[in-house]
Parts: structure tokens; C-alpha cells; sequence
């Protein structure tokens, strides 16, 4: 298989997984519905109008906009490192993002037009394109991944902190986000090299 083969299989791979588990959520919970799995992990269902992890900057027009622009930037320049013979694993974590921006694009593009507005008691239901709650690109952004807050304690063989309790708290996120950040961590601690010398020529 190919660089390029290989970016678009996990691209779509994870662009299914994401869209499956996000219409199950939109088509069979309310909003704010939570279903608890473990004691430290629920599905929970919520929306945001931000991006990954719910931050929120600017307005959703421009934060649209800008998803747009940069999966057409990071498309154009994986097809350039596939030609260029970059690392197998360089294209994988590239291709991560992508598909994880591209997730929650998609959200933002067609759960507005198509599905009625989830409630805290009305289950959305897909009523067709042009019948939903929002026009293109104003669509929200579906979550539902949450681990609960977690105090722990620090080992007491730390410095500075041994023996201290510390809070953790995770906010609802998806299957998109997890892939952009999986993708961005693993990016940063081993492919630093090949970020520093991005580059949009062709060779």
C-alpha cells in the first residue's frame, strides 16, 4: 500500500468510527442524557459550538471558515509528503488530524441542516436536509466522552508535591478530538525534524 492509500484508508476509517458513534448519541439520547459505563467513564451526551474540547473562539462562521481552509491545507500538503516518501508513521499522525478536523467539520456542515434540535427531552430525529435547527456550517459539534473528575494523591516519593491530593478533570470530548490530539502529541514528541522544515513546493 502506498503512502497516499494509506492516508486515505485511516482518514475514512476514523471518519466512520466518529460519524457512527456520533449519530447513535444525536439519534438515541437527550441532551445532557448521561449513560454510565465504569465508575470513571460515562457517555454523555452534549453539543458545542467551539472547537475541540469545547473551547470556543470567535464567531462560528469564522471558526467554520478556518476548519475549512485548514483541512484543505494539511489534505494538499499529506498528498506532498506521500510523493515525498516521508515516514510511514509521520503520515499516520498527519492523517489523524485531518480525519479529526474533517469529523467535526462535518458536524458543523450537516447535523444543522439535517436533524432537528436535541433537548434535554426530545431525542433529534433526521427530518432531511434544509428542515434542521441551523444553516450550513452552523451545525454543533457532538460530544459524549467523559471521565468524571478523579482526586488521587500524589506519590509521596514526588518532589515538591508527594503526599498532596490532585484533581483531574477531563471535559466531554469525541472520537474526532481524541484522533486530533493523539495525533498532535505523537507529532510533537517524534516527528519535531520533519516539522520544522514544512514546506508547501512541490518537488
Amino acid at each position: 500500500m502506498t503512502r497516499g492509500w494509506m492516508a486515505a484508508v485511516i482518514v475514512a476509517a476514523i471518519l466512520l468510527i466518529d460519524q457512527l458513534i456520533k449519530i447513535w448519541v444525536k439519534t438515541g439520547m437527550e441532551l445532557h442524557e448521561s449513560i454510565r459505563v465504569t465508575d470513571w467513564f460515562y457517555i454523555t451526551f452534549i453539543e458545542n459550538n467551539g472547537m475541540a474540547w469545547g473551547m470556543q473562539i470567535g464567531s462560528k462562521l469564522a471558526l467554520s471558515l478556518f476548519r475549512v481552509v485548514a483541512i484543505c491545507f494539511l489534505s494538499y500538503y499529506i498528498w506532498l509528503e506521500a510523493g515525498r516518501k516521508a515516514r510511514w508513521g509521520y503520515i499516520v499522525c498527519l492523517s489523524m488530524v485531518l480525519a479529526g478536523a474533517a469529523g467535526n467539520l462535518i458536524d458543523c456542515m450537516f447535523y444543522g441542516l439535517g436533524f432537528d434540535a436535541s433537548t434535554p427531552s426530545h431525542v433529534s430525529q433526521w427530518v432531511g436536509l434544509g428542515n434542521g435547527y441551523a444553516p450550513f456550517l452552523f451545525g454543533r459539534v457532538v460530544d459524549m466522552f467523559y471521565f468524571p473528575i478523579i482526586q488521587t494523591t500524589w506519590p509521596s516519593w514526588m518532589p515538591f508535591c508527594g503526599g498532596e491530593e490532585f484533581i483531574f478533570f477531563s471535559p466531554v470530548f469525541n472520537f474526532a478530538d481524541s484522533s486530533i490530539s493523539v495525533g498532535v502529541v505523537a507529532l510533537l514528541l517524534f516527528y519535531r525534524k520533519e516539522l520544522t522544515k514544512i514546506s508547501l513546493k512541490r518537488e
